[in-house]
């Protein structure tokens, strides 16, 4: 936005907040001489807004009593996906200056919003969590379900929901949903599934005919979601169950393989049985393929131990030579 419009924009926000505004005061809060205010105040009056000019020793600026801006019109679609991008830019690096215009970005927007939708966008807002680094963006479900799964988070109701899974099977399924995560480009739902009473995690894109059921329920006291979230994808069953010893701390191991991939369980403080496992980590991971695993553990450049499968000894081995024979390689001639 240009320096002048925005400017412009800051002197109506000033004087809608009521009373006499001096054109030294407006001066001194938009950083301009008086005669740039006067010719702001003008620059209103030609949009139709009632500035008022008030003569006097303590004269000034006012707005006509009465105005206020019309209200900001936004469908829930569009208000739902501002709002978003706001919460998400808090994690993008943030700076005192861009902090403080995302909250009154946010704060504004709220303010014009009608009580039903901000109270709805306000239940998406506290239920929400992010388990990938700033910068990182997921693109927003849509409305029609998260709008009501975050209402049923925030109120402890149970909801019913249409789900396709993976592989093509649909099913309708009664929630207790405990919190909603937004991890590596996706949402996802984690919940007490009742048909079958088992802690379940829902991809929000694969719901459809999300409905909020009578009642309420008690959420698990202490509960994580997004470590429910990230722990369940690590352990959904594939092809290939790897166990591997790690010499590392957890930090250090998920730099290549992320809590969404591998589950890190790192060595009691104290009292261990065996003294030589001290800081060696226990990681678990199911994959389809094993191919990919040789290249990320040389890049962690840790010692460790394959538990199995043991296939996986013949591929470290293989690409291990494959380095090495790389390695002694001379130049190709000029």
């Amino acid at each position: 936005m240009p320096r002048p419009l925005a400017r412009v924009l800051t002197l109506l926000e000033l004087l809608q907040s009521g009373g006499i505004r001096t054109v030294s005061e407006l001066a001194d809060r938009l950083n301009v001489d008086e005669r740039t205010v006067r010719r702001y105040a003008q620059q209103l009056v030609d949009l139709d807004v009632p500035v008022e000019s008030v003569r006097g020793r303590y004269g000034g600026y006012r707005l006509a009593p009465g105005y206020r801006l019309p209200p900001l019109m936004l469908s829930d679609d569009e208000a739902l996906a501002v709002l978003l991008g706001l919460a998400a830019g808090r994690r993008s690096g943030p700076t005192a200056t861009t902090d403080t215009a995302r909250e009154t970005a946010a704060a504004k927007i709220r303010r014009v919003l009608p009580e039903r939708l901000r109270r709805r966008l306000d239940a998406v807002l506290g239920s929400l969590a992010f388990t990938d680094p700033p910068g990182t963006a997921a693109a927003a479900p849509e409305p029609a379900v998260l709008l009501p799964m975050a209402d049923a988070v925030h109120h402890h109701r149970p909801i019913s929901i249409r789900y396709t899974a993976g592989d093509g099977r649909r099913s309708e399924r009664t929630l207790h949903p405990y919190g909603i995560v937004a991890h590596s480009g996706r949402w996802y739902v984690t919940a007490a599934d009742l048909p079958t009473g088992a802690d379940r995690t829902f991809r929000l894109d694969r719901i459809t005919g999300a409905r909020i059921l009578p009642g309420s329920f008690e959420p698990p006291v202490g509960i994580d979601p997004a470590e429910r979230v990230l722990t369940g994808l690590a352990t959904v069953p594939y092809r290939h169950e790897v166990a591997l010893r790690i010499q590392g701390t957890a930090e250090q191991i998920h730099t290549r393989l992320p809590p969404g991939v591998a589950v890190v369980t790192e060595p009691p403080s104290s009292g261990r049985a065996d003294p030589g496992a001290e800081g060696w980590c226990r990681v678990e991971l199911r994959v389809d393929r094993l191919d990919w695993l040789p290249a990320v553990l040389a890049s962690l450049d840790r010692p460790f131990v394959i538990e199995g499968p043991d296939e996986l000894h013949g591929l470290v081995e293989a690409f291990a030579e494959r380095l090495a024979a790389f390695a002694r390689r001379s130049p190709p001639p000029p």
